[in-house]
């Protein structure tokens, strides 16, 4: 691609993130390239060429090894929404392109044809002490763009770099500029932050707090900063929340995201004198918040189910007395796909707490055990695996479309997670007819 710029009389450089991961000998990411040619100049060259972003000079380019963005040198003017600017002005210049990126280690070029790194803001230094620092002012890079603070807590977290002491305190002045950019934004970088190893993960956080931007993303989550818990609990609800993320393990980001937030309603359900707590309840009240937080930041519905259904089910207390149907009333409630969510989520929190936590182990490892052995069964656990169907209920019962025959279904699911050998169609008919009440239509 380089060749086939240069071969045109445009000079081209690897810029900006795949040149820092390249110094830093990380994999992956995508490649991106600044040239003197302007997008009409680009596109008669390859072949799949997407004009993604025109008026800013991009376009992207589809190669074998996947698309690279080729965006022309490129100065920036106005920034009226606090996130695009509102002119862009094509350059002759890398080194007057380069001004214009957010921090030292993405302001970065690759010479191939000289072999030289183009380092004009000391990038590379930074990478080696490890710094996140603004390429020139940071308020003023932060005021042309109000996703950048919450990036530079990014790179921080997902590097495990610190953060310039001038970036760093340009963040809280550039809090009006963050609180308009869209959600979407935000979400993607804390589900990146969130993404990382946990313990980093949970250090991103507390940058997020330190900074002021966690008071704008989730001061639902500042609630339980000192709120004291009871013997069962060393930290405060937020130190407990933070710790559990420290210790969630390896799974994804969302699931990470439930951790942080399971007890985040402990503060609003707090009963009982301080070092004593009560928290009944909790479990629902954090269902609710969380979910109102991915709404906040436009998750998907699907999304919201997933991280909803665990923290409001976290709270089971499971005993080796429980029946068999106890156990299959657990699994219908959370969802055989969710199981492995909430043993997770268990494991997280046994460990954050620090208390009892080889009984915990003991006491998931045999209710795991136990779901193998109901699923095994292949009982019913919802009412569309019952052997009649809500038709057969209005013929048998002589209703016609209504609650009722929801109501009557639901019914004899309770009866067959109890005992599955019910589940045949002359059994429920049965049970229809004799031995459930009365249902009024």
């Amino acid at each position: 691609m380089l060749d086939r710029l240069e071969a045109a009389g445009h000079r081209a450089y690897p810029v900006g993130g795949c040149v820092r991961d390249a110094l830093l000998h990380r994999r992956g990411g995508d490649w991106d390239v600044t040239t003197g040619a302007r997008p009409e100049q680009v596109l008669p060259l390859f072949e799949h060429v997407v004009p993604t972003g025109l008026q800013h000079g991009t376009v992207t380019v589809v190669t074998p090894r996947g698309a690279v963005e080729v965006t022309t040198f490129r100065g920036e003017e106005g920034y009226t929404d606090g996130r695009h600017p509102d002119r862009v002005v094509f350059l002759d210049s890398l080194e007057e392109d380069l001004k214009r990126r957010d921090f030292t280690i993405n302001a970065m070029a690759w010479d191939a044809r000289q072999q030289r790194l183009v380092d004009p803001f000391d990038g590379q230094a930074d990478l080696a002490r490890r710094l996140v620092r603004a390429v020139g002012e940071a308020r003023q890079r932060f005021a042309e763009d109000g996703l950048r603070p919450l990036r530079a807590i990014r790179f921080a977290t997902v590097l495990a770099f610190e953060i310039h002491p001038d970036t760093l305190a340009a963040i809280p002045d550039s809090l009006p500029v963050f609180r308009r950019v869209a959600p979407e934004r935000v979400r993607v970088e804390l589900l990146k932050i969130l993404a990382s190893s946990s313990p980093r993960a949970a250090r991103g956080i507390e940058l997020l707090r330190e900074s002021g931007l966690l008071a704008a993303i989730l001061p639902e989550l500042l609630e339980g900063r000192g709120h004291p818990q009871n013997r069962f609990h060393r930290d405060d609800v937020y130190e407990h929340g933070l710790r559990c993320l420290s210790r969630a393990g390896r799974v994804d980001a969302l699931l990470r995201l439930a951790v942080l937030l399971h007890d985040v309603g402990k503060p609003r359900t707090a009963g009982g004198p301080p070092g004593e707590h009560t928290f009944y309840g909790h479990e629902k009240v954090s269902a609710e918040m969380a979910d109102a937080i991915l709404a906040r930041l436009r998750f998907s519905n699907q999304e919201r189910e997933r991280v909803r259904t665990v923290i409001a089910n976290h709270m089971f207390h499971y005993e080796p007395g429980w029946t068999d149907g106890a156990v299959r009333r657990l699994v219908r409630k959370v969802g055989a796909e969710r199981l492995e969510d909430l043993w997770a989520m268990r494991r997280a929190d046994a460990r954050g707490r620090g208390l009892g936590l080889a009984d915990e182990r003991a006491q998931l490892a045999a209710l795991a055990r136990r779901v193998r052995a109901v699923l095994e069964v292949q009982a019913a656990l919802k009412v569309t695996d019952l052997a009649i169907d809500g038709r057969r209920v209005m013929q048998v019962l002589g209703l016609g479309p209504g609650p009722a025959v929801g109501q009557a279904l639901e019914r004899l699911l309770e009866l067959v997670l109890d005992d599955p050998r019910l589940n045949t169609p002359e059994t429920l008919e049965r049970l229809l007819r004799e031995e459930l009440p009365p249902i009024a239509n």
